[in-house]
């Protein structure tokens, strides 16, 4: 059988658990993700983890936050004025929202605190400074 090297491109099956067990992501139900290996296109810890799988291999990849998305950034906070974001827009916490920069680029962000004078968005991705876990399964791998 054939094992997966660099720039080959492979399909998995996954399922993303946190620390307590609690699932975050899965492709049940919908197609297999696919991606090249070592292009960047995932979260580097699972990345590395595909070279050597073969066609129908299951594995537990244990992927540190600094090999996932990286550990909470302070400057990554911000706070606004309330009555900088229309009165329709939801300020709740745990809210995500849209920003744009000023350069145009969207930018998600998550409320983290609101009250009537300022609202407080995060924009570190919702699973900065979390060590995650896969289960995988190859499902498929086009040779580069």
């Amino acid at each position: 059988m054939t094992q997966v090297k660099q720039g080959d491109t492979v399909r998995i099956h996954y399922t993303g658990t946190l620390n307590d067990g609690q699932t975050f992501d899965s492709s049940e139900g919908r197609e297999p993700l696919e991606f090249q290996v070592g292009s960047g296109q995932i979260i580097p810890g699972l990345d590395q983890a595909m070279p050597g799988m073969e066609v129908g291999e299951t594995k537990t990849v244990e992927v540190a936050c600094e090999n996932a998305y990286g550990q909470p950034d302070p400057n990554a906070r911000q706070s606004v004025p309330r009555d900088s974001i229309p009165d329709n827009i939801p300020t709740d916490p745990g809210t995500r929202l849209q920003m744009q920069t000023p350069q145009g680029q969207v930018v998600p962000v998550t409320v983290i605190e609101a009250d009537a004078e300022q609202v407080t968005l995060d924009a570190n991705h919702p699973l900065a400074g979390q060590d995650l876990t896969f289960k995988v399964e190859l499902v498929g791998v086009d040779p580069a």
